[in-house]
């Protein structure tokens, strides 16, 4: 009898676990379905779109504090607008096109899917054989597509003073390559700035921070759309 009783008690009270486990897992599973469509799988945050803006002593920060540099703000931009960007200052003061081409493969590491190119102001001041920086930005954009890596370029006008012929050939570099090699193109980089002395340095060619605000509020949607094209897949 006193088997009987035991057996029995086991029967009745794996019967009774199992019944409960079985309602818990339906539970959960109506839970499951009534929660909002992606709460149940978290989705990982987007990874950032790494850039590289490859460029001279104006997009360097010539000047100014490291925080107010056209990299660190244009990042500052677009985060604020929900667009994880990760950009690498790749500005050398003095730097001409020639100089970019020149150390463009340890300045733009493997990685990168985009470089906003921001170089000629220098060949531009020193009256250089337009077709120099021409042949330098072509150079620049063949490497960089080569490596699977997108470019945008930003456009640099010529001084006057070296008379109308010479600005002819050199402000149509930056149209050119664009159509050339089918890469979005910001016109002037420093537009809204040049000529400025409220917001240009005493030397009445570099940004100030408010000049660097708004060459990257200017600037802004085109690098948006630019990095748009650029947006990993989760």
């Amino acid at each position: 009898m006193r088997v009987s009783m035991s057996v029995s008690y086991g029967t009745s009270f794996a019967a009774v676990e199992g019944w409960l486990r079985t309602f818990a897992c339906l539970l959960m599973a109506g839970w499951l379905v009534t929660l909002p469509q992606g709460a149940a799988h978290a989705q990982a945050p987007a990874k950032p779109v790494k850039l590289v803006v490859l460029g001279d002593s104006l997009s360097a920060g010539y000047g100014l504090p490291a925080t107010a540099a056209f990299p660190v703000r244009l990042q500052k931009a677009l985060t604020d607008k929900g667009v994880a960007v990760d950009i690498t200052n790749a500005g050398v003061s003095g730097d001409t096109t020639s100089g970019g081409l020149g150390r463009l493969d340890w300045s733009v590491p493997d990685g990168t899917q985009g470089v906003i190119v921001e170089l000629g102001a220098n060949d531009a001041l020193r009256g250089v054989d337009p077709k120099i920086p021409r042949e330098a930005l072509t150079e620049i954009v063949k490497r960089l597509q080569a490596r699977g890596i997108k470019v945008l370029l930003c456009g640099m006008l010529a001084p006057p003073n070296y008379g109308k012929d010479y600005a002819d050939k050199f402000n149509a570099i930056y149209p050119d390559l664009a159509k050339q090699f089918d890469i979005p193109l910001y016109p002037f980089f420093l537009d809204g700035v040049a000529g400025n002395t409220a917001l240009n340095l005493p030397d009445g060619m570099h940004p100030t921070a408010d000049g660097v605000d708004i060459v990257v509020n200017k600037i802004l949607p085109t690098v948006e759309t630019f990095v748009a094209t650029l947006a990993p897949k989760n």
